[in-house]
């Protein structure tokens, strides 16, 4: 085969092939239109889309912003500020950086702290009246003025400077601290001491800011259970005669003591300033010379002066039950705060 007839040869071959097509699409062209029922993708370059969506796609596209990077300068210059008054419910704020810090009532909560004040029940529990929902009762019930009004209403605040009164006393502010101490023997029971001996403030100088004072006095050479407050209600409340908290000590004599003395010390002896009545009284271990005496009486030195009345000198004296408390897990010298269970019971007398 010749050359020019190879070549015509495919010329022919091509073009029988288009008209294959050609006369194919007319055959069908009788039943459908030539795009009717034609499911074309918008991907494909056949694909004949309406002018204003072929602009609205050539416009995305050439308009399409680019994503800026940020910089740690941008993040650190980034204010909450800034935003605020515009719709931030379209803004993705947990795609920002966690070291972008946003000012928010959180944040500012601490400096605001002092000129929002406290709620009136707390400042009146923190002043050791009585508990917040006592408090509440107390407010309700016009006990409570601040500034010389009498407040009623519950969630009232109290700011700086303002004077709060409950039952027209005023009330003092401070945070209440309760301090048990095991006091060793050789400590004064006093804030200081004009001789210069060691008091029982020595032992918990680092315990709190607050100034407490003992509740009640032991003499120098008597230890054990010494509370430190300064809540002057309960102090009151504990040492007052009238009140006759429990005590128990732990007594040693220098000699034992005889069956009749025992027994007298049990029936009650008249001393200088009154009669003197203990709620028991009873050897330590079957030894004559220990006992352990329990009474309600606040009297100065009355376990002491019982002693002597009889002749006996105390060699050591130990005070291990005060009002509801014990000295469990507390070595003498050492010290701890009470327990909020302890406090309720000493406010509430349920230890008796």
């Amino acid at each position: 085969m010749k050359k020019d007839d190879k070549k015509s040869y495919h010329k022919t071959t091509s073009s029988d092939k288009r008209k294959d097509t050609s006369s194919h699409n007319k055959k069908d062209s009788g039943k459908k239109d030539k795009t009717y029922g034609k499911k074309l993708d918008k991907a494909s370059k056949y694909y004949d889309a309406p002018d204003y969506i072929k602009k609205k796609k050539a416009g995305d596209k050439s308009t399409k912003p680019v994503k800026k990077l940020k910089t740690k300068s941008d993040k650190a210059e980034f204010n909450a500020d800034e935003i605020r008054g515009i719709e931030t419910k379209s803004l993705k704020f947990k795609k920002l950086d966690r070291n972008v810090k946003l000012i928010s009532k959180k944040t500012q909560k601490s400096g605001n702290k002092l000129q929002e004040g406290i709620r009136l029940n707390k400042y009146i529990a923190n002043a050791g009246i009585c508990s917040r929902r006592e408090a509440d009762t107390f407010i309700t019930t016009g006990l409570v003025s601040i500034n010389g009004k009498i407040v009623t209403e519950l969630g009232t605040k109290v700011m700086p400077g303002d004077e709060v009164k409950f039952n027209d006393e005023k009330i003092n502010p401070e945070k209440k601290v309760y301090v048990l101490l095991n006091k060793p023997k050789d400590y004064v029971t006093t804030l200081d001491d004009p001789e210069g001996r060691r008091t029982v403030m020595d032992l918990i100088k680092n315990a709190c800011e607050e100034r407490v004072y003992p509740v009640g006095r032991l003499d120098r050479n008597t230890t054990g259970l010494l509370l430190l407050t300064n809540d002057g209600e309960l102090t009151k409340k504990l040492t007052h005669p009238s009140n006759n908290k429990k005590k128990i000590y732990h007594v040693e004599v220098d000699k034992p003591i005889v069956r009749e003395h025992f027994d007298e010390i049990a029936k009650g002896i008249e001393l200088d300033d009154g009669p003197i009545v203990v709620d028991s009284i009873n050897y330590v271990d079957n030894l004559k010379t220990e006992v352990g005496i329990e009474l309600h009486s606040g009297r100065n030195r009355i376990v002491r002066r019982i002693m002597e009345h009889f002749g006996y000198n105390v060699k050591r004296l130990d005070r291990v039950y005060f009002a509801g408390l014990t000295k469990l897990n507390l070595p003498r010298g050492r010290w701890r705060f009470l327990t909020d269970q302890e406090i309720i019971r000493l406010k509430t007398g349920m230890y008796e």
